[in-house]
């Protein structure tokens, strides 16, 4: 067996062994490299190891990449003379398109594929202001209870999939788009197209999973009509 004996340096000045940066990095190189670290139970606190590059915490950091809804100014239509024609097209209210948005918006964060009828209505429930979704909540009809049963309705889409940023509508929400404009058209009325007519729209689409969950929270053909006859009002307006 071979021994191994430790040898002490030589206490001569010229060989006295001096750490380098390399092992041992100096202040102003801790000062050069030191991270702020964020925590929501510690706060803010600043690191004092020598990274040399940020790219090692790459690894342990999770980019997480918010949801956004983009702002649109009309909503799509099956009938593309209208759009051709657009001067005789009623306009939809803010507080619509701010819905139908927000109804996009909550189909991606279910990750879903398409937005649904289902989705037009936790679109109504959530811009909040409206007439449609006081009307909803003012029979038991919340956001929360309608977003469970579409759950339990629809199940759960797979965890690894992500919706696109514009779920495309299913033909029963297009249809329902389309019945709110031409009803509005009907009425001869110079306003815009509200949510409420958004709503009845979901309403007249009586196959679609909207329909089914309006009608399992007591929404019936005598509401609609309610909701009809205030909107027909002159001079209504959806506040």
């Amino acid at each position: 067996m071979t021994s191994h004996t430790l040898s002490t340096p030589s206490t001569t000045p010229s060989r006295i062994w001096k750490p380098t940066n390399q092992f041992f990095p100096t202040q102003n190189t801790l000062k050069t490299h030191s991270y702020t670290l964020q925590s929501p139970w510690l706060g803010s606190s600043t690191s004092r190891l020598s990274l040399h590059s940020s790219d090692n915490l790459r690894p342990f950091i999770q980019k997480h990449r918010p949801i956004k809804a983009t702002v649109i100014f009309s909503l799509p239509t099956s009938n593309p003379e209208r759009v051709a024609s657009a001067e005789k097209v009623p306009k939809w209210s803010a507080k619509a398109i701010k819905s139908f948005a927000m109804s996009e918006l909550e189909a991606r964060k279910l990750k879903y594929p398409t937005t649904g009828t289902e989705a037009l209505i936790m679109g109504i429930l959530i811009e909040g202001t409206n007439f449609a979704s006081k009307f909803l909540r003012a029979n038991g009809i919340t956001l929360l209870k309608v977003r469970e049963e579409i759950v339990k309705l629809l199940g759960k889409a797979d965890m690894y999939f992500f919706s696109p940023e514009h779920p495309p509508l299913t033909e029963d929400a297009q249809r329902a788009l389309d019945w709110a404009v031409d009803e509005k058209l009907k009425s001869g009325d110079a306003g815009e197209v509200t949510t409420t007519h958004l709503l009845l729209g979901v309403w007249s689409q009586e196959e679609s999973p909207g329909h089914k969950i309006l009608a399992i929270f007591g929404f019936n053909d005598g509401k609609a009509k309610e909701l009809k006859s205030v909107i027909s009002e002159p001079g209504f307006v959806d506040d």
